[in-house]
């Protein structure tokens, strides 16, 4: 095994460093105060090529492998998790639509979304289906060569400032076979928008519930065959949760930076806090954590992209630890700072309100849990999981 960066690993850390310092870090805090959802530096960001990294080359994405896209979402994430944490769900819905949408679909649609000209959603959390996605209730039914959805998704990353929904709902049965996807113009009649809601983080993105009433949709967007949403969902969510796993890695990464210049900064009882003992034990925690946490993120990573029987099983792994290991980081750099830390001049305060969230959406790490344990209580799961 080879852990170590390739030349063009470390060319696309460097760029997305760079992109990070250059339109994230002066605007992130005005951003999250302000609650702005910056279109502009999204747009910046697919310039680069990072609103379609792992999507088909051939729709204008750049085809990497998902190890190769957390190395950009981390270094995005070390300074702004919340518009980073977007980036990387729009990455997930137009990925979807380069791997299922018909040819002239994805031709239509796919080259403005991987340039980042326009932006996509995701919608599959509904009011009465969170954990159990398998159980949403909004319908798509085919009247001619049209699809007419009902129904209502909730907490919707970007609603009401993107241009593509890619939408789950139920074209037959009970039961996750009765699900398809479908891509949906996010402006077309019938769709209404809820409020921004108030989060408690994520500022820098609106979450919105989407109610869908007789919204008329040609059958050619459906995406895949019908019966088949659930399954693309699932595929979707096991890169999902690499990602945000990588930008509580990321924001873990940001804090323990500033927790380190602060200690060498900060004097008390006559010397620096960097030459108090219980504070380098505590900051050597710190980086250990911090570093398995990367290390099972892009484990997960390497077993995604070579098609592992046991991918699914560890994705979970890697977000249930890196979002609670990562959380813990940043909090402990929050303390570090003291007073200080509690305050907006400083980023912590920010960082940690933004990461609280990793550990609920994406599966909470409850269901993490529940993924993992079904797994090692089957059949040699134990000797196929190390």
């Amino acid at each position: 095994m080879y852990f170590d960066l390739t030349d063009d690993q470390q060319q696309f850390v460097s760029v997305a460093r760079d992109y990070a310092a250059g339109e994230l870090a002066p605007n992130a805090a005005k951003w999250d105060a302000e609650h702005i959802f910056p279109r502009q530096a999204i747009a910046t960001a697919g310039a680069l090529g990072f609103c379609g990294l792992y999507a088909s080359e051939e729709y204008g994405g750049l085809g990497l492998s998902r190890l190769d896209a957390t190395l950009v979402f981390e270094e995005l994430a070390a300074v702004d998790p919340s518009t980073t944490a977007f980036i990387t769900i729009h990455n997930m819905a137009t990925w979807m639509i380069t791997n299922w949408a018909k040819p002239e679909i994805a031709e239509q649609y796919a080259p403005a979304l991987t340039a980042g000209d326009q932006l996509a959603s995701y919608c599959l959390t509904e009011p009465g289906a969170g954990s159990d996605a398998g159980s949403l209730r909004t319908t798509a039914k085919l009247e001619g060569d049209e699809y007419v959805i009902n129904g209502e998704k909730m907490f919707i990353s970007g609603a009401g400032s993107t241009d593509v929904l890619v939408l789950m709902a139920r074209t037959g049965g009970p039961g996750a076979d009765g699900i398809s996807a479908f891509l949906v113009p996010a402006n077309l009649p019938g769709i209404q928008y809820g409020k921004n809601e108030e989060k408690l983080g994520w500022h820098s993105q609106p979450t919105r519930a989407i109610s869908f009433s007789d919204v008329r949709v040609p059958a050619s967007h459906l995406l895949g065959q019908e019966g088949e949403g659930f399954k693309i969902a699932m595929k979707g969510l096991d890169g999902g949760r690499i990602n945000i796993a990588t930008c509580s890695v990321g924001a873990a990464q940001g804090a323990l930076n500033a927790a380190q210049q602060y200690m060498n900064e900060r004097s008390q009882f006559g010397k620096k806090l960097a030459a108090f003992q219980a504070l380098q034990f505590k900051l050597a925690d710190m980086q250990t954590e911090l570093v398995a946490a990367r290390q099972m993120v892009r484990l997960a990573a390497f077993k995604l992209d070579t098609r592992s029987p046991d991918a699914t099983t560890y994705c979970a792994m890697a977000k249930r630890f890196a979002t609670d290991a990562c959380f813990n980081v940043v909090n402990e750099a929050l303390q570090l700072h003291g007073g200080y830390g509690y305050l907006r001049e400083f980023p912590l305060e920010r960082l940690l309100r933004d990461v609280r969230v990793h550990q609920i959406l994406e599966g909470t790490n409850e269901i993490m849990r529940v993924i993992v344990s079904r797994r090692l209580l089957g059949d040699r799961g134990l000797d196929s999981i190390r």
